[in-house]
């Protein structure tokens, strides 16, 4: 097979012939161009489907690999390589699902410069799948600063009235953590001769004694995307301010990165510096993860009540990665794909009573039930889901991860549990509070008496979320036993330092 038909070469790239089709049309062919961009994205999704099916669960290793010569830096080679692993798989499959649900939730919410939105969209799409799948650190590099353009451009374009604001300080805070990143992967070439992810592991003891200070350079750089407390202060902002399908893919994908970079990076090339700092990496989870609850549960504003609840589910994730065992990583990627569908759902919920109403402040629903009636069912669903009832998939991702955390010899206490399972508690008040808020009493504003339901096509773009939340929560293996040996791949070198 040629590489270029290798499939995470189609799927990585597929978004860029929409692109280039969208690019030839013209600007008042409105409808076209939106039907342009879904079939992209659809399709993208279809080729996801194909790369499952050739992925074998079983294996933990790197499987479909692409390996080109790229260019020369000096005496160092850059490839074009990619590769696929169980924890890439999930957010491969992650990002085209969510892709194209987002750009049908943009149908009636964006409507200047749709060709331009369509082909940002694309571009970030492609440039989430290059981070998820590149094996190159240059190429990593690459599609990681990439993905910078197109959202900086969702958010100050189609933004709200503070969007340059947001939009400015979500690309600065990132491209800070870059520069400690980039520095990190000039030293990891220079002291091991290559930019190869997998060369790299295999030859750790070239760059041993720089561990602690190369977890600390890539770390800074996930923790600004994740983001983890205290570095979480563009997310609200960014949130807000984007349109409903940027604030989806940022939340659902985007963040996300970070947390990937962290079992890719950290743990696979500076395990000495991971079981070092374990400690003090889930301390500031669970920080984050109350820190977060606490704000989000005095928030006014719809958006920023998620936002702030992204900063404490986030921070469930990064406890369950760095509790070091099989149960806590498992967890955490099983919780990256949980909370991807949940809380993008609830932007998405966001975005549909905001295009009815123009206004996000809780003071100005109540009693909604008997106006959207299917909008309040559905919404029930998405925030039991968040909020982690039993059989739902938000459960199966917290109870993982708090079992790991419990039982870590790293962390070597049962408080970091302990605290973080006072988050769950937390998250099912703020989020009982905004469905109580915004659903149930009376109808007292006139405004919200003439609302309508959701149609056809809101429907359409909710119910394969709400169908994944039942599908997770009740059969869990189906995800886990793709996650499962490559978690234990990964961990193969910490088991002799954590014990």
């Amino acid at each position: 097979m040629n590489w270029w038909l290798n499939p995470l070469v189609v799927v990585t790239f597929l978004p860029l012939i929409g692109v280039l089709l969208i690019a030839l049309l013209e600007k008042q062919q409105v409808q076209l161009i939106r039907w342009m961009g879904l079939g992209t994205a659809v399709v993208t999704f279809g080729a996801s489907l194909w790369l499952l099916a050739q992925f074998e669960a079983g294996r933990g290793d790197m499987q479909l690999l692409v390996d080109q010569p790229w260019f020369q830096l000096g005496r160092l080679a850059v490839h074009f390589q990619l590769g696929v692993d169980g924890i890439s798989l999930m957010m491969v499959l992650l990002t085209t699902l969510l892709t194209p649900i987002a750009i049908l939730s943009t149908w009636k919410a964006v409507e200047e410069r749709v060709k331009l939105f369509m082909v940002f969209f694309l571009l970030l799409e492609t440039g989430m799948l290059g981070v998820f799948l590149a094996l190159d650190l240059v190429l990593f590099f690459l599609f990681w600063e990439f993905t910078l353009i197109p959202m900086y451009f969702l958010i100050g374009v189609w933004g709200g009235a503070r969007r340059i604001y947001a939009a400015v300080k979500f690309f600065l805070f990132t491209m800070a953590g870059s520069i400690f990143m980039m520095a990190g992967i000039l030293y990891l070439a220079n002291a091991a001769g290559s930019f190869s992810l997998l060369e790299l592991a295999a030859n750790r003891a070239a760059f041993a004694g720089a561990g602690l200070w190369l977890f600390l350079a890539f770390g800074l750089a996930f923790a600004i995307k994740v983001p983890m407390f205290p570095l979480h202060t563009w997310l609200p902002d960014a949130h807000v301010e984007a349109p409903t399908a940027g604030s989806v893919i940022l939340a659902a994908v985007l963040l996300k990165m970070g947390a990937y970079g962290f079992i890719r990076f950290n743990l696979s090339l500076f395990p000495e510096a991971a079981v070092q700092l374990a400690p003090y990496m889930a301390a500031l989870a669970v920080a984050g993860i109350i820190y977060g609850a606490a704000v989000a549960y005095a928030q006014k504003d719809l958006k920023k009540l998620v936002a702030y609840s992204s900063v404490s589910h986030m921070g469930f994730v990064i406890l369950g990665i760095f509790a070091l065992n099989a149960q806590g990583v498992s967890g955490a990627v099983l919780q990256m794909v949980n909370h991807g569908i949940s809380t993008g759902a609830l932007f998405l919920f966001v975005g549909m009573l905001y295009e009815r109403r123009h206004t996000r402040d809780l003071a100005a629903f109540g009693g909604l039930w008997k106006v959207m009636p299917v909008l309040a069912a559905l919404t029930l669903i998405i925030t039991l889901s968040s909020a982690g009832l039993p059989g739902l998939n938000g459960f199966v991702g917290e109870f993982t991860i708090l079992l790991g955390a419990f039982g870590s010899e790293v962390l070597g206490t049962f408080w970091f549990a302990g605290l973080a399972a006072v988050g769950v508690v937390l998250a099912a008040a703020y989020l009982l509070k905004m469905f109580e808020k915004v659903f149930l009493g009376p109808v007292t504003l006139e405004e919200n008496k003439g609302l309508l339901d959701l149609n056809a096509r809101e429907i359409i773009t909710l119910l394969p979320l709400l169908v994944l939340m039942f599908v997770i929560g009740i059969f869990p293996n189906l995800l886990l036993n793709i996650i499962n040996p490559t978690v234990e791949h990964i961990l193969a070198p910490l088991a002799s330092l954590v014990r």
